[in-house]
């Protein structure tokens, strides 16, 4: 009989233990002198170009040998392009992180023409910095002053494209809920929509992230430009609630549309997702993974996210890992309707 010491799964245990130890100087040693890029994939201006830039001003600090983060945008395909890029492209050594939509890990799962540009699951996730809401909003002269009125007035609400929520989530209530509102699409992203808001083009958006929209447009709450109509999450958010904001529970009638919309805001649990590629070496990834989450503790970093209005409200790579691939064992059926609920 083999010693304790020499058994299969002693010998397996102690390897996976061994790759998640690592050393700070064998980092520093690797990391010192050198770049990172940190590659956003959506336009600049817009809340995930904030976040990302913000994240990026201090996740070096925390990453062995003081790396320089270099900040670039590559909007696309709802951010599938940058994550094409993570995948296939980038150094698989720790200097490439990618700041992803959360409809790029979740646009295969939900639309069977999204054009296969990564695999969502072989990603390797460090972490998110914030789970939360996403709102409907509607110009103040619009018919649609409420989502009640949206059930019954023709409108017309802006949105990106596939794969992005303002596009997605448009549709899901227009099938779940029955809002009346016409979809137009096109836009490069959550900056122009807030233009064409204010141009009269559109009378309104969903599928806003509420931490977003606070940091972009502050004036337009404080100063009652906008009706914020319709709150989408998990759980109701306190400071919608007290603003009398109604939950899209409200406006879900049938079991088989709470799964469906259960389905689709899933992925709000991370809805600011960074990844490094797969094939990151273990030691990497654990060093990054530690970074991230010194960040999101990091005391600078949260005043900052308190001047730019941003919400951080984490998770930890691991456990985002887990979410998607618990999204991508959805029963087929509720995949099926869900697709079909969110397309045009």
């Amino acid at each position: 009989m083999p010693s304790i010491a020499s058994t299969p799964r002693t010998l397996a245990v102690a390897a996976m233990l061994f790759a998640g130890i690592v050393s700070p100087s064998q980092a520093a040693d690797f990391y010192a002198g050198k770049s990172i890029d940190l590659l956003i994939g959506a336009a600049p201006a817009g809340g995930y170009d904030i976040y990302g830039r913000s994240l990026g001003r201090h996740l070096g600090r925390h990453i062995p040998g003081n790396p320089t983060i270099v900040a670039k945008n590559m909007p696309g395909a709802g951010s599938a392009r940058v994550g094409g890029f993570i995948s296939a492209i980038a150094p698989k050594d720790g200097t490439a992180i990618a700041a992803l939509m959360p409809g790029a890990i979740v646009g295969q799962l939900l639309d069977p023409k999204a054009e296969a540009l990564f695999d969502p699951t072989k990603v390797i996730y460090l972490g998110t910095a914030n789970n939360g809401t996403r709102v409907c909003v509607s110009r103040p002269d619009s018919k649609v002053k409420t989502f009640d009125d949206a059930l019954t007035e023709k409108a017309s609400f802006g949105g990106v494209s596939a794969n992005d929520s303002t596009r997605d989530y448009a549709y899901l209530h227009k099938r779940t809920a029955g809002a009346q509102y016409n979809v137009v699409t096109g836009y490069a992203g959550t900056a122009d929509i807030a233009l064409a808001l204010e141009r009269g083009e559109i009378d309104g958006a969903c599928g806003w992230d509420w931490a977003s929209f606070k940091a972009q447009r502050p004036d337009w709450i404080r100063d009652k430009k906008v009706n914020v109509i319709l709150q989408v999450g998990r759980e109701p958010n306190e400071e919608l609630t007290r603003m009398g904001v109604p939950s899209v529970w409200k406006y879900v009638k049938t079991d088989t549309a709470r799964k469906i919309v259960g389905l689709v805001i899933g992925q709000q649990v991370f809805q600011r997702p960074y990844v490094v590629p797969p094939g990151t070496p273990a030691e990497r990834v654990a060093t990054l993974r530690a970074a991230f989450d010194a960040t999101m503790s990091d005391p600078q970093y949260l005043a900052e996210a308190a001047k730019l209005r941003i919400d951080i409200s984490p998770l930890p790579g691991g456990k985002v890992q887990e979410v998607v691939q618990d999204l991508y064992a959805t029963p087929k059926d509720i995949v099926e309707q869900a697709r079909r609920a969110i397309s045009p």
